[in-house]
């Protein structure tokens, strides 16, 4: 068996056991301490941290992540890094009300309740928790998904809240995808399907007042239907904005349910930004505005620094919006995002 060590964190005085086998971060969510990240794969730098004793270190990462410079000055990805010693590291990025306030990390066995087509390349995926019968999570978050047959898993956000009979995810289809092609021909009602979660911080903040802009293309729906899901729940008072970003009205869904949770908050108004057309949007009775969905939102909320600004979708549009964010002067601390980046999420 691999030698144990402790870790301790600064500035939170938070202390934990991590296995040379396993990587820092990892760790932190088998014991709930749940430790900004992104990708999972050093790939992105959210989970930075600084070296302030002991020995730590790195498998295999992206040196854009953490560049050479930055790992003899003491840097480290903390999702590739394995303890050899005790360790005191000082976080860069942290979330004090999150460190030690999320479900800890979970292995569910589920089945296949449901495959719902909702568009020609969404399919929505619904699993029921088997063992254990309960799945632990926050509004916005996500999963890794295994895929049946392999060792090989995919990360897709829960549409679904905490307390659901089922959870519910929002799946992109793409050719010769390894996971959602299984959706059309390898995976069906009553199926078991393991998954392990939950992860990101993409996550409504508790005691927060300020208006609310929601921003999401393609299956970037899952995890701002969460969101909204649980704010019409406990029936948020805020003013909240949903954009919503497609090619055409053919790529909409969930349309009946959004307005339906919309009509259970106090000032809330969803918009579809089309790209190509906008033709039959009024039959649908939907508002929609021609263009991309950042454009969209920037004419429509000339007060964007005045709000939270949540942002889910494929990288470009997650970039150009947090361009956008920054453009208008919205602070870092207001804006929350998950991307759909290649290594991790997509086929």
């Amino acid at each position: 068996m691999a030698d144990k060590h402790r870790i301790s964190f600064e500035p939170v005085d938070i202390e934990m056991e991590v296995g040379e086998e396993e990587n820092v971060l990892d760790a932190a969510f088998r014991q709930g301490i749940h430790l900004m990240h992104g990708c999972r794969e050093g790939q992105c730098s959210a989970c930075k941290s600084y070296v302030l004793e002991g020995d730590l270190q790195m498998e295999r990462y992206s040196t854009f992540a953490c560049n050479d410079a930055e790992v003899e000055e003491g840097y480290v990805l903390l999702c590739r890094a394995h303890a050899f010693s005790d360790c005191t590291i000082e976080l860069l990025n942290f979330d004090e009300e999150e460190l030690l306030n999320s479900a800890p990390l979970q292995e569910v066995t589920t089945e296949v309740v449901g495959l719902v087509e909702h568009t020609h390349d969404i399919v929505g995926l619904k699993l029921r928790p088997v063992d254990p019968p309960a799945y632990e999570y926050k509004a916005g978050q996500y999963a890794d998904v295994t895929i049946p047959g392999t060792d090989e898993h995919r990360s897709f956000s829960m549409a679904t809240i905490p307390g659901a009979d089922h959870v519910e995810f929002v799946i992109k289809k793409y050719p010769g995808g390894k996971f959602s092609a299984l959706l059309d021909d390898g995976i069906s009602v009553g199926d078991t399907i393991r998954l392990t979660g939950p992860y990101g911080n993409f996550t409504l903040k508790n005691g927060h007042v300020l208006p609310l802009v929601l921003m999401a293309g393609g299956a970037g729906m899952a995890p701002v239907l969460s969101l909204l899901r649980h704010l019409s729940e406990t029936e948020d008072p805020r003013r909240i904005r949903f954009y919503y970003g497609a090619r055409t009205v053919a790529d909409l869904f969930y349309l009946d349910e959004i307005k339906a949770l919309g009509d259970r908050l106090n000032d809330f108004e969803f918009v579809v930004a089309l790209s190509e057309s906008v033709e039959g949007a009024d039959d649908l009775g939907v508002t929609a505005d021609s263009g991309m969905v950042t454009t969209v939102v920037e004419a429509r909320e000339p007060e964007l620094h005045r709000t939270e600004v949540y942002l889910c979708g494929p990288p470009p549009m997650v970039d150009a919006a947090l361009e956008l964010a920054a453009r208008q002067g919205v602070p870092d601390d207001q804006v929350f995002f998950d991307k759909f980046t290649t290594s991790v999420r997509d086929e």
